[in-house]
This record gives C-alpha cells, structure tokens and sequence, in this order.
C-alpha cells in the first residue's frame, strides 16, 4: 500500500465559478480564483489563481482573462483544463519529483448539472493528468463537510451559495431525495451592486470594487445589531467621465441585493415543498445549514430563518465545507455510494 501511494497522489478539488480550493493530505494546500491569464497571440498561460485575478479587468489587447466557470459548470474546456494543471503544480512546487504521480480526483459538481457539463469536468480533469477521476454533487460534499452523517435515515437540508448556483438539498441515507439548483448565487450579489452603483449614483464600478463593497458592507437585511461601517468606493462619473469617491452604507447594499435574495427564498421554500413528509419533520427538528460564500452576507441566516419560521445554521468555515466534504469523500472513495464515477 505504502508504494501504491507513493505513485499515486490523491487530491479533492472543490471546482467553483468564484475560487478554487484543492486538497491534499487532508490540508487545502491551494486556495486561489478561479481565473486564468492567457496571452493572446500565443494562447500560454501567463498566470493561474491570485496573479491573474490581480489583472482582472486592468489588462491591454495582449492578454486577456477568462474565468473558465460560468454558472458552477465549465464554460471554456481549455480554460479550465490549463487552470486544473496550474493549481495541480502548485501542490508539487515544493517537492523535486523524477516521476509524475498517477492522480485520483474527486471533483465537486452543482446537483442540476446535465449529463454533458459532467462529461466536461471528467475530461477537463483527465486531460489535466487525473487518472481515476470521481465525482461528487456539491450539497453532499457541504453536508459532510459541515459534519453531518449523510448516511443516517435523518433529512437535513442543506443550501450552498457559491459563485454561480446556489444549491439546495434534502439528504438522507447517503442520497439526495430532492434537490434544487438556481443559478442565483455570489456573483449576481456582485452584478447587482455595479448595476445599483450606475443607476443610483451614476458611478461605474469594476466587478473587484463591486466584490469589494459585497464583502465590506454587503447585507441581507436593512436593519442589522452590528452594521458595518460605510464604505468608500471609487470608480468613473458616468456624467463627468471623472474618477471620482463615493462611501456607501450597508442598508443601500440591502436594497440593491433584495431581488436576487428573495429568488433564492424562493428556491428554499420550493425544496420544502418537494420534502417528503417524514423528512420534513426531521428538518423541523434539525433545521437548515448554510454552507458556500453566499451564506457569509451579513443577516442572511436571519433572514432565511425569517422566511421559513425554522432555525438556519450557517457552517462554521462556509467557504471550506464543500472542500472539507470532498476530502473526506476522497479518504473513503471505496465505502461511498453516491460518488459518481
């Protein structure tokens, strides 16, 4: 066994439309953007993750970036398979290797990912070096990440908010009795405030300054008991053509975020709807857990919990329990039913 595994490295990959976690040795050794820098002229990668983030948007006619996911699902097949092998070689930056190590993988997906978009992580991931490829849904991942035993005849019901879907879940006995995807999710927060900023203060804001203004002041509820302090934004006067700064309070940032909250509300109760009966007494009892960036805007639980009349527990590292999940998932590859090979 011990030779098996030195030839084979196994790593879990969280593959997210906003970052990109992968797992190794039960530790997340990369934790990066899911964005690739590409030279136009001669398509080579010039940066993988922070770098090319940091380009994002300030870059001239000879590079360009892309992000490879759209909507939890690959959008651009090379993209993402230059994206797979650049955060693959980061994990061995450090080691000096005379062999390449066969790959196992086990890869998380939305839950209302279609047959083809499958095939397109599978390949991505296998032309990336991965031998034995798995695949896992996302909630199942979250669940397990949160901690949850999936395998238990108990319903729980899961929400994860990503980047580009927002999942949510019934699990029991190992399997997702309902499931429902919205492709609703962090990056629509994102697109509301830079079309807010333009309509309300005529202020054009790049994607990064509208992330920015998300993570400072972005609120589910107007009205919170520790509001965050407001925030100063700069970007171009749309009536002068001027830089110019404007500071912003968490309760504008309620408003512009409340259409697409509110159809992630209705996503939860539609699930509910779905839930079997005995199920639905058990999530009565265990309540929802939130998982996925999403879950971290301030006053969302409460909100949820609101809508729902049920009691909402956010995980206690969202952004990690979806990649958390998959690396257990990879430990117990051979006992688990629902990986999908």
């Amino acid at each position: 066994m011990g030779l098996f595994n030195f030839f084979t490295q196994e790593i879990a990959i969280d593959l997210g439309t906003a970052n990109t976690l992968v797992i190794h040795n039960d530790k997340v050794v990369v934790d990066e953007p899911s964005i690739v820098a590409v030279d136009r002229s001669s398509g080579k990668v010039i940066a993988v993750g922070k770098k090319a983030m940091q380009m994002h948007g300030k870059t001239h006619e000879e590079i360009k970036t892309i992000r490879p996911l759209k909507d939890g699902v690959i959008a651009d097949f090379q993209a993402a398979e230059y994206m797979i092998r650049g955060m693959i070689k980061m994990i061995n930056n450090n080691k000096k290797r005379y062999y390449t190590p066969s790959l196992k993988m086990v890869i998380c997906i939305p839950s209302g990912i279609t047959e083809v978009e499958k095939r397109a992580v599978k390949d991505s991931a296998e032309h990336a070096g991965g031998k034995e490829v798995y695949l896992i849904h996302e909630p199942m991942a979250a669940a397990i990440g949160i901690g949850i035993d999936v395998l238990e005849p108990m319903g729980n019901m899961i929400i994860d908010i990503g980047g580009g879907t927002s999942e949510i879940a019934v699990i029991a006995l190992g399997g997702i009795v309902c499931d429902k995807s919205i492709r609703v999710a962090g990056d629509d927060f994102t697109n509301d405030i830079v079309d807010y900023m333009r309509r309300q203060h005529n202020l054009l804001i790049g994607e990064r300054s509208a992330e920015k203004i998300k993570i400072e002041v972005g609120s589910a509820l107007p009205e919170l008991d520790d509001p965050p302090e407001d925030y100063a934004i700069q970007g171009r006067d749309l009536m002068t053509g001027t830089p110019k700064e404007i500071s912003v309070s968490y309760t504008e940032i309620a408003h512009a975020l409340d259409k697409s909250i509110t159809k992630i509300e209705a996503a939860i109760l539609n699930a509910l709807e779905m839930t079997p009966p005995e199920l639905s007494a058990d999530i009565y009892r265990t309540g929802l857990y939130l998982a996925g960036g999403g879950s971290l805007l301030r006053g969302l639980d409460k909100r949820i919990s609101q809508k729902t009349k049920l009691p909402v527990h956010v995980a206690e590292d969202p952004l990690r329990a979806v990649a958390r999940g998959t690396g257990i998932a990879l430990k117990n590859s051979a006992k688990l039913p629902f990986l999908i090979r």
